[in-house]
């Protein structure tokens, strides 16, 4: 992902919560998965080397990366 649409993306979302390396944003305005092209309901941003996520629903995820952070896009079911 180049540093435009990950700016876009980032400006664009609602912050939800930043905590233990993760940063989680709210897609409140239907912008399209980069990876699928249908509409994401939250971007994760893991921004450490490791990360741990317990999920509580079952999510499809779509995934790419910027500069040395991974991206998740999830789908809720």
């Amino acid at each position: 992902m180049d540093e435009s649409e990950y700016e876009h993306l980032t400006t664009s979302l609602t912050p939800h919560e930043s905590a233990g390396g993760v940063t989680t944003y709210r897609n409140t305005v239907s912008i399209s998965c980069p990876a699928c092209g249908d509409p994401f309901d939250d971007l994760v941003i893991c921004e450490d080397d490791y990360n741990s996520l317990e999920l509580t629903m079952l999510l499809d995820l779509c995934i790419t990366t910027h500069d040395d952070e991974v991206l998740l896009f999830t789908h809720k079911h």
